[in-house]
């Protein structure tokens, strides 16, 4: 196949859903099926790269930072996707769209598919579904869910990043969903022999923005001053100075590292010196740095939102607790800094719940539901 993706964020820009699609676009590349990629430019970024069986092309659309794109920047995307998809589609003549995120993606891909015919399979992620993380989206919503309706109908077929996303979808969306699970290389990253550090090591990793909570993550440590521990912040955001502010109010600023937003590879770096994965979220769809630190050993303790419930097997690899919670959350960190036996058994338990997120699995089934919109 031919497969045309749009997406308005992708590796080292963004977030999880670029790592999702990047994975999704190499496993396909390696499936030798033509991929040609188109995302948002930013900074000194190349423009165009060329990798075996998929070409990356980044596209001028204003964004100004690398872990957000803002509305400006999000209408300037699909103004170039539109514009450059046209003009490949009748040089390049794909088979398919594979388009991520509804918003903002899913508008290019449906003028591109009613202009010339080219069916599109649509990924949702969570953030492009109404009311399910309003922190972030809710002004957005109020004025464009009009216009959402017909990017979802007009899809050939419609895939969820989880359960969660795929309900929260049907609320708003009266069309079929597949869920297939964010995925991971279990071959590329694994941990080999997995030991507990001294001392223990915690990491988050995601932006710095309402939705993920990470204020809660200081109040959290703070109550935990008396054991021997070292966290990890990876990412930036808009919250950033407001972290610093309570890592300083507390005293935990020789305790804490930021090293600011990092690669994805640098993420699994980080992960591979790290035990414990801290993510007191407000809402996620299934996040893929839980998907990646379990591959990688980590124990787990995560907010009983959206897709981090196919993630933890409570008390088995991790622990599901309510985001707002920090003496729950400070009695579960306690228990694992305490016990470095249960800390290391709950690691390894990590490590075989991620089997069933392998991306053979996921990229097979994201080749089917392609080949069905095809034929369809």
């Amino acid at each position: 196949m031919r497969i045309l993706v749009l997406i308005h964020e992708y590796p080292p820009v963004g977030g999880g859903g670029g790592r999702v699609a990047q994975d999704i676009c190499d496993g396909l590349a390696a499936l030798n099926h033509q991929v040609y990629l188109l995302t948002a430019h930013f900074g000194v970024l190349p423009y165009l790269e060329e990798h075996g069986n998929l070409t990356i092309r980044r596209l001028r659309s204003g964004r100004k930072e690398a872990y957000r794109a803002g509305m400006p920047a999000m209408l300037g995307y699909v103004l170039a996707a539109f514009w450059n998809g046209f003009r490949l589609i009748k040089q390049w003549k794909p088979d398919v769209i594979h388009v991520h995120f509804a918003v903002p993606a899913g508008a290019a891909a449906w003028g591109l598919s009613t202009l010339t015919g080219v069916p599109y399979v649509l990924t949702a992620h969570l953030g492009d579904v109404p009311g399910t993380v309003p922190e972030k989206t809710r002004g957005w919503f109020r004025w464009i869910y009009p216009l959402t309706p017909m990017i979802w109908k007009k899809a050939s077929l419609v895939t969820a990043v989880s359960e969660f996303t795929r309900e929260s979808a049907q609320k708003y969306y009266r069309v079929p969903i597949k869920v297939i699970y964010n995925g991971v290389d279990l071959q590329k990253i694994n941990p080999g022999v997995i030991q507990v550090h001294t001392p223990p090591r915690i990491i988050f990793a995601g932006r710095l923005m309402q939705q993920k909570n990470p204020i809660r993550i200081i109040e959290i440590l703070a109550e935990l001053k008396d054991l021997d521990w070292h966290l990890t912040i990876a990412g930036d955001g808009p919250l950033k100075t407001e972290v610093e502010n309570a890592i300083q109010l507390h005293g935990l600023s020789e305790r804490i590292n930021m090293p600011g937003w990092i690669t994805p590879q640098q993420v699994i770096s980080e992960f591979s010196a790290s035990d414990i994965l801290l993510m007191p979220s407000l809402s996620e769809g299934l996040p893929v740095a839980g998907v990646q630190a379990a591959a990688m050993g980590l124990v787990l303790v995560l907010s009983k939102v959206g897709g981090n419930i196919d993630l933890v097997d409570p008390g088995i690899n991790g622990f599901l607790l309510n985001a707002q919670d920090r003496y729950g959350f400070a009695n579960c960190l306690r228990s694992l800094l305490d016990n470095p036996e249960r800390l290391l058994a709950m690691r390894k338990a990590s490590r075989t719940v991620a089997e069933k997120f392998d991306m053979r699995g996921i990229i097979s089934d994201y080749q089917d539901v392609l080949n069905q919109a095809v034929h369809k």
